[in-house]
């Protein structure tokens, strides 16, 4: 697992000898980072990475650019091999690590919202994505938490498809790639309607 654009193309992360946090590829990586600049992201914003594992997506945006980055992720042993990933990347200063269950406090707002949040909870805990689901409460937190046009990103099983609209969020696309689909939740406004599903 490596950093694969930007300042630290290249770089090798630390990762766990488990396969527990389940590890974006290189390849799509690139191509959810692809969807994204078409948003204008993440260059010079400010980015939530929930579920980060060891960062791999938090760190990429930081490599691209990102202003600054949010980690929460609850698994100290998870979380230490995080700030070393941090630390190696010389992202200190660019980051922030909570130790804490993301379902529960969304992308903690200390004085900025965010334009940028990835969720990327186990596949286990996105099995019901319904409007009582711990998935649809999380949205409703980060209702609070992103600024008026952040978007939030959601990944899980390619088996899995989130509702059409949780609260004030609404799809705008959903990509596939092997085994794992990305879906992407972006604010409904008077003219704009949900952009339906684009699959890869």
């Amino acid at each position: 697992m490596r950093i694969i654009a930007g300042i630290k193309r290249g770089m090798k992360l630390f990762s766990p000898k488990t396969d527990v946090s389940r590890p974006i590829t290189d390849r799509v990586k690139e191509s959810l980072f692809s969807v994204l600049y078409k948003y204008g992201l993440p260059q010079g914003k400010i980015v939530a990475d929930l579920f980060s594992g060891v960062g791999s997506l938090g760190l990429e945006a930081l490599s691209r650019g990102a202003e600054f980055v949010i980690f929460v992720e609850k698994d100290p042993k998870i979380a230490a091999i995080l700030e070393k990933n941090i630390a190696k990347a010389d992202f200190a200063k660019e980051s922030k690590i909570i130790k804490a269950n993301a379902f529960k406090i969304g992308a903690p707002v200390d004085k900025m919202q965010y334009d940028l949040v990835f969720v990327d909870p186990p596949y286990a805990d996105t099995k019901d994505v319904g409007k009582d689901s711990s998935l649809s409460r999380l949205v409703d937190v980060l209702s609070g938490q992103l600024a008026r046009d952040g978007i939030v990103v959601v990944r899980t099983n390619n088996h899995t498809e989130l509702l059409e609209r949780y609260g004030q969020f609404i799809i705008m696309e959903r990509r596939q790639w092997g085994t794992m689909a990305v879906t992407i939740l972006k604010r409904k406004s008077n003219d704009k309607q949900a952009g339906g599903y684009k699959n890869n």
